[in-house]
């Protein structure tokens, strides 16, 4: 799914988009919270908010976070059982590996439980500080685009920043002293 499409089904405006990166690729972000929508099966008293992350304009992650009155006394087991249901067996993920999914989102996230095939991923995780549950679910060759274009970037922005700093500077100072001299020849006490 595009950009633009899920633009129109979430009822948002591109105001709304967050651009994380622009080059070498574009990364953008899209956070909603869904409402009870009639006629969809999503449950708004399950899912507390919704992440759309993009690459290139197309959709290659979503991140749900669950609202935690709907999880609370559930245990890490009980939601393997709930989403195995649906998508069979887990491969269950000890603490101390990643999540492969490396941005600032996900590292606030500890994995839980996977399900994966060929092309894709749906990892069951928890907030290390709040212990929400979330599921992040991808497309295993958009992401590996995307985490390669995100480490790129900020190498770049790490390169190049000192040089945008100063250029910042120095347009700060040229349009103060732009303001001054109008000013200058304006004011009167």
């Amino acid at each position: 799914m595009n950009l633009t499409t899920l633009l129109e089904r979430t009822g948002q405006k591109m105001a709304d988009v967050k651009m994380i990166h622009g080059r070498p690729a574009l990364i953008q972000e899209l956070t909603w919270w869904p409402q009870n929508i009639p006629g969809t099966s999503l449950r708004s008293d399950s899912v507390q908010q919704i992440l759309f992350s993009f690459y290139n304009g197309e959709l290659y992650k979503i991140s749900v976070n669950y609202d935690p009155s709907s999880t609370a006394g559930l245990t890490e087991g009980d939601m393997v059982k709930s989403i195995s249901a649906k998508y069979g067996p887990a491969t269950i993920v000890p603490p101390e590996i990643g999540s492969g999914v490396d941005t600032a989102y996900d590292t606030q996230q500890k994995p839980v439980a996977s399900w994966e095939d060929g092309q894709y991923a749906l990892k069951l995780v928890r907030s290390f500080f709040s212990d929400v549950f979330g599921l992040v679910v991808f497309s295993k060759w958009a992401n590996a685009q995307a985490e390669l274009a995100i480490a790129e970037a900020v190498k770049l922005d790490e390169q190049e920043g000192p040089k945008r700093e100063a250029e910042r500077r120095k347009k700060q100072t040229d349009d103060l002293e732009m303001a001054r001299q109008k000013n200058q020849k304006s004011f009167r006490p």
